[in-house]
């Protein structure tokens, strides 16, 4: 998929992620927006995926580890296939698919349920083990919060991920510079990010998270990259797309009304025009 697809594609992900929390009237919009130009390149470019085979043996495996940024991988999930795009509606509903937090019993494509911070690295680090004691070949793919990262479960995960030198897998890091209470740096700063992963023997590249360019060159070295782990430390937004929401920290977890809806469609509808433009 050339780059202007993909751009595409994450502007309709970002349609779908405000559509759904509104919806629901509840949710966490900032980060999963700053997260959709990521997942879309995953889901669309990067991994390993079959939509009609979701629990294939050698498939690349993605973990959510910031899983109250479920809104971007649901949308994602729907728009490639493994589930009708209708589920999006029911957001949160009781009884329903898609809760507030991924749930992989419930929800085709989701490969680990995740929601309690700094969990979802480490099941990852145990899903690309598991396939390096077993000699086989797919790429294990986890996303997390800048805020997440102030978790010392993390690091133990870092740890043992360079120890064993799995370089079958991928953290990156949502870097939007906002957390629930304010910015990462002022709440309990996590930087220098690059040099943390560097000293627990990680490839580390930071790029902007919203260049394709720079998402493509990024996955392409962590292909190459023998011997160690990668992380990315993805540059974003928080609540890119929508102008009101954009670097506001009270956009973490709160959905539109249906007044702030109707700005935030048109925001997204008219960056839309503009891609068709180009």
């Amino acid at each position: 998929m050339d780059k202007l697809k993909l751009e595409q594609t994450a502007n309709q992900l970002r349609k779908h992620i405000i559509t759904s929390l509104h919806g629901a009237k509840c949710g966490h919009p900032g980060g999963s927006l700053s997260a959709a130009d990521i997942v879309t390149y995953l889901y669309y470019e990067e991994m390993n995926i079959d939509p009609a085979e979701p629990d294939k043996a050698d498939r690349d495996r993605f973990v959510l580890s910031k899983g109250h940024a479920a809104p971007a991988l649901y949308g994602a999930l729907a728009m490639k296939g493994f589930f009708p795009l209708e589920e999006l509606s029911k957001l949160r509903k009781t009884g329903e698919m898609l809760q507030g937090h991924p749930d992989m019993k419930k929800t085709p494509g989701v490969d680990m349920s995740s929601g309690s911070l700094g969990q979802g690295v480490s099941v990852a680090v145990g899903m690309a083990l598991s396939a390096k004691l077993s000699g086989e070949d797919y790429r294990v793919y986890t996303l997390l919060g800048d805020g997440e990262i102030e978790e010392g479960q993390v690091w133990e995960a870092a740890m043992f991920a360079g120890h064993r030198k799995l370089d079958n897998l991928v953290v990156i890091v949502d870097n939007n510079d906002l957390q629930i209470d304010g910015s990462v740096a002022d709440v309990c700063s996590p930087y220098p990010i690059a040099d943390k992963f560097k000293a627990f023997n990680f490839n580390v590249i930071t790029i902007d998270g919203h260049d394709y360019d720079a998402i493509a060159a990024a996955f392409h070295e962590a292909r190459e990259a023998k011997g160690m782990p990668t992380a990315i430390v993805a540059r974003t937004i928080k609540g890119k797309g929508v102008s009101y929401m954009e670097n506001a920290v009270e956009w973490h977890g709160a959905a539109p009304n249906d007044e702030l809806f109707a700005v935030a469609m048109a925001d997204l509808e008219k960056e839309g025009e503009a891609l068709c433009q180009k």
